[in-house]
């Protein structure tokens, strides 16, 4: 999990984290300078050493009957795993508000939107499925860009005449009265949750946080920091198709997903993404930071900790899998979401004490839920619709 400084990524002058890929190693020799290089190319070597060692520790698999335990009990484990850790595991992730400013929607980053129409992806060439490097392109619909903004205010128009009744005819949730909503899903003992509390003063903004532990629900609940008034933690099973959300369809701007998808079946993934996906409004983004493949952790299980391809168990119980943009891109798209960001964040972590180089993958995704036809043809999701639609 990540550090509210992680991976010693410098800040600007102004005091504000930078996003991740700005401090590239061209020198090995200066490896042990920093405690952190983003954006690191693989080698062809390095890809294929990573794929001997997956199939090397995928080549023994848990046997069906402790599979079925650590399905059926998988709640134990992690209430086990929160009553070990408490609060002290994780640190707060205050690095998520340069990641998905979509966090804090009153702050300065508004000022950025425009930007965020860049879909940023990773090269797909190279041995590796995820590719080596990192690039930012720019998509649009085949009309000018002058002539497709000039179309957003109409659009919001219409959005809002037709959604306009979401509110009126939903019973009274949590949360109800206000225009801009946040669910994360798998909060763990609050570490993004309390953040954004803190960040955001505005009273119009709501946070829903649930967990699959009732342990880490209710040391969020008990934290000091929790208010009811602006936050309703519960407990839910992702998996469970039988258990409803405490939100009606169509009524959340944000989800959030950080480490969390990982942590299920993978043939439960697709029904989950659905359910998530018709809670957001139109406009509404889901936002996903997650294990990639080849990550450290995945080469570092041993035999006999496989569950199924890319799907791993470890020691204490708790389970991950490891994506690539191609799966996740297709979780996402079959929900009916669309993409504005998918890419890599490839990152060699460093113990400078111990003279230990560490390859870090992980993936992540922003995905938008369309808004209506675009006057270019296409569906069309423009950036400002998620401010426009918490007015409702």
């Amino acid at each position: 999990m990540a550090a509210s400084s992680p991976e010693g990524v410098p800040e600007t002058q102004d005091g504000k984290r930078r996003q991740f890929g700005n401090r590239f190693l061209s020198d090995p020799a200066r490896v042990f300078h920093y405690n952190a290089w983003d954006n690191v190319e693989w080698s062809e070597e390095q890809a294929a050493a990573a794929e001997r060692k997956v199939q090397e520790n995928s080549s023994q698999r848990v046997c069906p009957e402790k599979q079925v335990d650590y399905e059926v009990n998988a709640h134990k484990y992690w209430n086990d795993f929160y009553k070990i850790h408490e609060n002290g595991f994780f640190k707060d992730r205050h690095w998520l508000f340069t990641e998905f400013p979509e966090l804090a929607p009153n702050h300065d980053h508004l000022t950025d939107l425009p930007l965020e129409r860049q879909k940023s992806e990773v090269s797909k060439c190279g041995s590796s499925q995820d590719g080596p490097g990192l690039i930012t392109e720019q998509h649009g619909c085949s009309c000018t860009s002058q002539g497709c903004e000039t179309q957003l205010p109409l659009v919001e128009e219409t959005v809002i005449q037709k959604l306009g009744h979401l509110e009126m005819c939903a019973d009274e949730f949590p949360g109800s009265s206000a225009t801009y909503r946040i669910l994360e899903v798998g909060c763990g003992v609050g570490n993004t949750v309390f953040p954004i509390l803190q960040t955001n003063n505005d009273p119009n903004l709501f946070v829903y946080c649930c967990d699959f532990s009732a342990t880490a629900v209710e040391l969020v609940r008990t934290n000091p920091e929790y208010d009811p008034s602006r936050c309703f933690a519960f407990i839910h099973d992702l998996c469970n198709e039988d258990q409803s959300y405490p939100v009606p369809d169509h009524s959340l701007d944000v989800i959030v997903l950080i480490f969390v998808l990982s942590a299920i079946v993978p043939d439960k993934m697709q029904k989950a993404i659905n359910r998530l996906s018709r809670l957001l409004k139109p406009g509404g983004m889901m936002l996903l930071r997650d294990y990639g493949r080849y990550d450290m952790a995945q080469l570092r299980f041993k035999k006999g900790q496989c569950l199924s391809g890319n799907f791993y168990v470890r020691g204490d119980g708790t389970r991950v899998y490891f994506f690539t943009q191609d799966e996740l891109h297709a979780l996402f798209t079959a929900a009916g979401l669309e993409k504005v960001q998918n890419l890599v964040d490839r990152r060699l972590q460093v113990n400078r004490g111990k003279q230990l180089t560490m390859y870090r993958v992980w993936i992540q995704c922003k995905y938008s839920k369309p808004l209506l036809p675009s006057a270019c043809g296409k569906v069309s999701t423009p950036h400002t619709g998620h401010h426009v639609l918490g007015l409702l």
